[in-house]
């Protein structure tokens, strides 16, 4: 799974180079594309760009060649491994640049998004059990906010978002969240509600005896997107 959610976020015209064929991604041609923000066309105008290194000989001094989706390879201004990917600021066109090589800053994943304000893409994190899920939090402090989603949880219409940093929201499996606790034998928990903040039966009155977990999300984030959208009006 965690391979086919790297591959969709991936932009198209990364994909040969930082995906080699796999098993896993067999069928992956027939899933809908993202379309995100960072998926650029070749004739898209947009200060950033998702790019790879190549493997090219480069003169001292100077930096990479990284392929960002455009006609020309573009020069970044640090020498990086080849095949890495990475986040390229292209700089201004100017008059005395036109058939001159693109000039370009590699810069961190997260700056179209701060700078900007760009959705640039998400990141897929493997974790070994329910507990690493928590304990391996790529952010200082963790999660201030941690959302369980059950039949069993209290319903989200009368949830009021507080306000947070880090929200993780979590979902079950076919045997809901019981059975990934009752997998980790390294949690003191008798009940999934104790592991979260807010334990939250995001879809009342749901008729069906289970929810696929890729319905789940999508009946979450929606349920959720209006209380986010107040909690940034607040802010």
């Amino acid at each position: 799974m965690i391979h086919i959610l790297q591959y969709l976020e991936c932009p198209q015209y990364l994909r040969k180079a930082l995906f080699p064929r796999h098993k896993n991604l067999q069928f992956a041609g027939l899933l809908n594309p993202l379309d995100s923000p960072h998926h650029m066309r070749r004739d898209s105008d947009c200060e950033f760009r998702e790019g790879v290194v190549l493997d090219k000989p480069i003169q001292h001094g100077h930096g990479s060649y990284v392929d960002v989706g455009l006609t020309k390879e573009v020069q970044i201004d640090r020498k990086l491994v080849p095949g890495v990917r990475v986040t390229v600021q292209l700089q201004p066109l100017t008059k005395g640049s036109f058939g001159k090589m693109r000039q370009g800053i590699a810069v961190p994943c997260s700056m179209p998004s701060t700078k900007s304000g760009l959705y640039w893409g998400y990141r897929a994190r493997l974790a070994s059990s329910l507990g690493a899920v928590f304990s391996d939090s790529p952010y200082e402090g963790g999660y201030d906010l941690t959302i369980g989603t059950s039949e069993r949880g209290k319903s989200v219409d009368n949830f009021v978002i507080p306000k947070f940093r880090h929200m993780l929201v979590v979902f079950g499996g076919l045997h809901g969240l019981e059975a990934s606790l009752d997998a980790d034998s390294e949690l003191d928990a008798e009940d999934p509600s104790e592991l979260f903040h807010h334990y939250l039966n995001t879809c009342p009155g749901q008729g069906s005896r289970t929810i696929r977990t890729e319905e789940a999300i999508l009946i979450t984030l929606s349920a959720l997107r209006m209380k986010l959208a107040s909690l940034t009006t607040v802010l």
